[in-house]
């Protein structure tokens, strides 16, 4: 009834409307309009394109950071839903748009692809504080105007990073708050220097216990800029990085424990020799990441800017797990024979894997505009490099490794993707503009050598070739907006997709027909907004339930699916001093002609059942969101509430395996003030869900038979109940 109540308390409020800020319009180029815009054109939209979109400043992004990850910063979006793996938005983190997921979601800053480019995800836990050196984030809900990285099959996210001050500035803010989190930041500017150039520079450190049992994080980053501004070029190198080590957490709850354990976590439980239920006290994941972007930007005139990025990523990591019972031949060890003659096949050991990769290219865009015309076009080249192996670092049974460290696989995966792009808005009349966007995008792909399965090789070379269209017509007058779009996106299978798949189910390329249309007005008083989309998939790699040994959801291939949903969004100024805003979606996500396959135990094959139409997993049928703002000379105070329809975790539409709905309020209260002795001291807290709610946000399942009877293997990723976080933050 709870979750009725809300929906029916949103969708009778006055208005649904528009309470997203426009963007800077970044293709206008004259000196009116900051160089840094120009950086990354080519990947934002503005009013003038017919995509569905949300706006974050940096004020906005500033206001709701903690020390939580780029996920818990936009859970409030529209058709976005977060989920933590520790629970509390520290450490791994992720979120969905639409109902797909990060991997199948194009995220960039300044341009540059920062998806993975194997596994196409985005590990938050690597960039962590990274909203502290954004200026303003940009989500592009469907195919968008992604010209860099992977397609977008959910949503394009846009980051670019904070523009340099003009003026001398120094910033200290410290976090504090449940499950011993504690964020430090400190970051400054030189301000400009003999008018021409300008320095920045941040240093963050986030340390969290976790609200999940041992999901620790202690995670490190920096920021350094440096610009030159001439009177028509920009030259800015950037070069940022992170270190993080957490306790794995990977495994969620089982639902059997749901009620009497929600913090429990199985990674790193073994049973010693004493049959004591013991937790390896090193199951960590550990990786470092630096990246470097050289960015240059000449305005030739009024009608012609180019921009040129270089960017180079290297990265090297592991994670570190006990392993239990581990047979000697999936680690490519010989039998041992122990003291008495005996041949034992299963010991105890401590193993890690490793990723070492390089990731570089080049971007490239031109921009121009008439009176009546603007034009992008473009290319980019990208190459990846990443070496995964394997290392067993002890075992329990003496002399059993050949070597110390020793090393029982090694692959290394090779990714070149490049592309060339052309895009245009032509003003047909003064209240309608045409667009149009041609992308070509080439990949060659390959992994070679030896997987970490005993006996087993890995040899994948792919080439593919896409060709990604988008039309689109957006009318505009007095306040009213409205437009249509169509889009193809193509896109190529993970590595995942490759490695983890079964003899016979080699994953094939997918492709998206996206159907979008909007309607927008403003008003002094309120906004109003409404998008309906349809995305038609085939061969739709879709969330199978199941994961992996290091907790990464595994997809299959699923024909005929779609996506279909009507989204509303809205605002309206209650009174001078308090405002209230609003979004919701409503969708249907389904499979189509979905037979469902189930491992017999019992048999060692697989029983099949055809169900028809059924629901997509992870995409719920309800999302909503509510803010209430209010704001006082320096007080300011937020209510927010959010609902999130059931999830299923598979494709059967059972409710046996699903996520419960939930509905979740949190309170924010601030201060700012200005005393003689610094420019500004601001005082917040947050108290998130502030009435308790038990949810979960995240899970996996596994079916099978057993003795005849249907059994299933799961785990759910709980979240933290009623928990607070206090800040202070003061700028010199």
């Amino acid at each position: 009834m709870k979750s009725i109540f809300f929906i029916a308390a949103l969708l009778g409020s006055a208005t649904f409307a528009n309470a997203e800020t426009d963007p800077v319009d970044s293709l206008i180029v004259s000196q009116n309009v900051s160089l840094d815009e120009v950086v990354v054109s080519a990947t934002k939209v503005n009013k003038a394109t017919p995509v569905a979109y949300s706006d974050l400043s940096k004020q906005e992004l500033k206001q709701r950071n903690d020390g939580q990850g780029i996920p818990y910063l936009i859970s409030l979006s529209p058709s976005v839903i977060m989920t933590s793996d520790a629970g509390n938005g520290v450490g791994y983190s992720g979120f969905r748009v639409r109902g797909t997921d990060a991997s199948r979601i194009n995220i960039t800053l300044n341009g540059v692809p920062v998806n993975e480019a194997e596994s196409h995800t985005v590990f938050w836990v690597n960039m962590p504080d990274i909203a502290s050196s954004v200026e303003n984030l940009q989500i592009q809900r469907g195919v968008g105007t992604s010209m860099n990285g992977g397609a977008a099959f959910g949503a394009t996210v846009a980051m670019q990073t904070e523009n340099p001050s003009q003026k001398p500035y120094m910033e200290y803010s410290v976090s504090a708050g449940s499950f011993g989190t504690v964020r430090n930041t400190i970051k400054g500017g030189t301000g400009l220097l003999k008018d021409h150039f300008v320095f920045d520079a941040r240093y963050s450190k986030v340390r969290s216990d976790g609200f999940i049992s041992r999901a620790s994080a202690d995670m490190s980053s920096y920021f350094v800029s440096g610009a030159y501004y001439g009177d028509n070029t920009l030259i800015k190198f950037q070069t940022f990085g992170s270190a993080e080590k957490t306790y794995q957490a990977w495994n969620g709850v089982p639902s059997s424990m749901l009620e009497t354990n929600r913090t429990y976590n199985p990674c790193g439980e073994y049973v010693d020799e004493n049959d004591v239920t013991q937790y390896y006290n090193n199951q960590t994941d550990n990786y470092w990441q630096h990246h470097y972007h050289l960015m240059g930007t000449q305005r030739l005139n009024d009608h012609w800017t180019m921009n040129l990025t270089l960017h180079y990523t290297d990265g090297n990591g592991y994670y570190e797990d006990y392993k239990a019972g581990a047979k000697y031949k999936s680690y490519k060890l010989p039998v041992y024979t122990n003291p008495a003659g005996e041949e034992v096949a299963k010991t105890d050991l401590v193993r890690r894997k490793w990723l070492d990769n390089d990731f570089y290219g080049a971007i490239y865009n031109a921009n121009y505009r008439a009176e009546n015309l603007t034009f992008t076009f473009g290319a980019a080249a990208n190459r990846y490099d990443g070496d995964h192996f394997g290392r067993v670092i002890w075992a329990r049974a003496a002399n059993a490794l050949p070597k110390p460290d020793y090393e029982y696989y090694l692959n290394r995966g090779l990714k070149t993707d490049y592309n060339t792009f052309v895009k245009l808005n032509y003003q047909f009349l003064p209240v309608l503009t045409g667009f149009l966007d041609l992308q070509y995008r080439g990949i060659d792909y390959s992994i070679k050598g030896s997987d970490d399965k005993a006996g087993d090789n890995v040899n994948v070379s792919k080439h593919w070739d896409f060709f990604n269209p988008k039309v689109g017509l957006n009318f505009n007058k007095g306040g009213h907006a409205a437009f249509a779009s169509f889009s193809v996106a193509n896109r190529e299978p993970s590595r995942d997709n490759f490695t983890e798949a079964g003899e016979n189910e080699q994953p094939v390329h997918e492709t998206l027909y996206d159907y979008e249309a909007g309607y927008t007005y403003h008003h002094p008083q309120f906004n109003v907004g409404v998008n309906l989309y349809y995305m038609d998939y085939n061969n739709q790699l879709i969330l199978s339930g199941k994961i992996s040994e290091i907790g990464e959801a595994l997809t299959t291939n699923i024909k005929d699916s779609y996506r279909a949903g009507i989204e509303l969004i809205g605002g309206v100024k209650l009174a001078s001093w308090l405002n209230w805003s609003g979004n919701a979606t409503f969708s249907r996500n389904k499979v189509r002609n979905f037979t469902e396959f189930v491992d017999d135990w019992d048999t060692g094959e697989q029983r099949s059942k055809y169900l028809g139409t059924t629901n997509i997993s992870f995409s719920p049928d309800v999302i909503a969101n509510s803010i209430f703002d209010l704001s006082y000379k320096g007080f300011s105070a937020s209510f927010i509430s959010q609902y999130v329809g059931r999830q299923y975790m598979d494709n059967s539409s059972s409710k046996d395996r699903s996520i419960d709905d939930y509905f979740i309020n949190s309170l924010r209260l601030g201060y700012t003030f200005k005393p003689r002795f610094v420019k500004e001291i601001s005082l917040d807290v947050t108290v998130n869900n502030l009435f308790n709610e038990k949810y979960e946000t995240n899970g996996w399942v596994y079916s099978y038979y057993s003795g005849g009877e249907r059994g299933k293997q799961d785990g759910y990723f709980t979240q933290a109940g009623t928990n607070a976080m206090a800040r202070v933050s003061l700028r010199f």
